[in-house]
């Protein structure tokens, strides 16, 4: 049947616009919610299957008592499950972190089928495109679009599937295991979500109700949220050592509820690597697994289960730790005092140099530069007459061995006094050639490392002496 036009609301304003066939046209994701159309915002199979069934199984478990064995067999598939997707929806299909035999894919496909987060080329062609689009709007859960949002939001409410980023799942339609599971994945979500579990528990020791609600019903809902917790929180809270001009994050708790996948700068960074965790004592057991994978053999073949596990160059590894942790301190520099750059210092000549210091300014050369020491003569360690009598004079070869061979401190101190450059001053024109050649910060800020101040000259010349 057609549809008709809704009639016109006594409450609607006579002045109120007719609607054009443009804004009719407009998807639910853009339109305004009303009374009339709150119900077409919600994606109604998704919201039942990961909100309305789960809700429903914690009822149920007000009246289902749990007994030991369903406990267990409820973690067990729980791990077994969620293996399932980091495994295999995730490093497997998705990233191609390795290769498995038939038996290990099969067995993949079953057990992530029974996490309910849809057909293995229907999660991995979001996935992609979440690698592809991170923190844009093509990304199917964005985190920019809040972390409720990322979490949930992108699964329960209508989107506008030309917004979501296009990538390319060829490779996957090349595997007859996941189009299989594609095309029949509505009667293998009932079986290994809901059946499976229940005929484990029932056949095993007789509690085919407490087998549907705890192992199949509740365990999923579990499996769901931790994995959510990967495009959420993994999104929000952890350090960033090895990227941060986008969102993901590394943080251990993501990493226990998620098997390991919560080390996600890493992940993002290197994505076709194995592993999620490199440390050995960071929480990873989806790489635990797939490494025993890839020793256990397959009988008769003599051929391990998993094999071609990708691990990335440790050196370009260390590249990016090192280059965001140089990102740190330059950050950290750039709050410190390194004094006036020379660039900007005014270039003085000796006679003017003399002059201001007969007129009672307190400054001293040092290795060409021209630094005021007023403030700091009360308060010299050698005394204030030791620094007094360098007081109008180049005092290069007294500050560096010549009275006393000056610290790393006294140095970086200095560099905070200069207030000019001495004009044709002894090395001054090679430490200006010098300062353009130091290595720059990534603001391009010569750093100063120890030992290579301007001020630092040196150990005088020893002179000859007759026999």
């Amino acid at each position: 049947m057609a549809e008709t036009a809704p009639r016109p609301s006594l409450f609607t304003p006579a002045s109120t616009p007719k609607t054009t066939p443009a804004q009719k046209a407009q998807h639910i994701q853009y339109q305004d919610v009303t009374i009339r159309n709150w119900y077409k915002k919600i994606n109604w199979l998704n919201t039942t299957l990961v909100v309305l069934i789960p809700l429903s199984g914690l009822y149920l478990a007000r009246y289902t008592p749990l007994t030991r064995p369903t406990l267990l067999w409820s973690i067990a598939y729980y791990f077994l499950t969620a293996f399932g997707i980091t495994g295999g929806y995730h490093r497997l299909w998705s990233h191609r972190c390795y290769s498995a035999r038939l038996p290990l894919r099969l067995f993949l496909a079953f057990v992530g089928a029974g996490a309910i987060q849809g057909s293995i080329r229907w999660w991995s062609a979001n996935h992609r495109a979440h690698h592809r689009w991170t923190d844009t709007m093509k990304d199917p859960y964005s985190v920019m679009r809040g972390l409720l949002f990322s979490h949930i939001g992108w699964m329960v409410l209508n989107n506008d599937p030309k917004v979501k980023g296009r990538t390319d799942v060829s490779d996957l339609d090349a595997d007859w295991v996941v189009v299989w599971q594609h095309k029949n994945y509505g009667k293998c979500l009932l079986f290994t979500a809901w059946l499976f579990p229940a005929l484990v528990a029932g056949l095993g020791w007789g509690d085919w109700w407490g087998g549907l609600v705890y192992a199949g019903i509740i365990r999923a809902c579990f499996v769901q949220q931790a994995t959510f917790c990967v495009n959420s929180l993994a999104h929000w809270i952890g350090e960033q050592p090895f990227d941060d001009r986008r969102s993901p994050r590394d943080h251990v708790l993501t990493a226990l509820v998620t098997m390991g996948e919560g080390y996600h700068n890493f992940h993002h960074e290197f994505p076709s690597d194995y592993r999620n965790a490199i440390i050995w004592y960071q929480y990873d057991p989806t790489k635990w697994l797939i490494y025993a994978a890839s020793k256990v053999r397959i009988p008769f073949l003599m051929a391990p289960l998993a094999y071609d596990l990708k691990t990335f160059r440790e050196n370009e590894i260390e590249k990016g730790r090192l280059q965001q942790q140089q990102k740190a301190l330059d950050r950290q520099r750039a709050k410190l005092d390194w004094g006036v750059p020379l660039a900007q210092l005014p270039v003085v000549d000796w006679d003017e140099f003399k002059t201001r210091c007969a007129e009672g300014a307190k400054l001293v050369a040092i290795a060409g530069v021209i630094h005021d020491v007023e403030s700091f003569v009360v308060d010299h360690p050698g005394g204030k007459a030791l620094i007094a009598s360098a007081i109008g004079k180049d005092a290069t070869a007294l500050f560096n061995g010549g009275v006393y061979e000056h610290s790393n401190a006294a140095h970086n101190l200095l560099s905070t006094m200069r207030v000019g450059i001495l004009r044709g001053g002894q090395e001054v024109e090679i430490w200006k050639t010098e300062w353009n050649r130091l290595e720059k910060d990534t603001k391009g800020v010569a750093i100063v490392r120890a030992g290579d101040q301007i001020t630092r000259a040196g150990a005088p010349t020893v002179a000859a002496v007759a026999a």
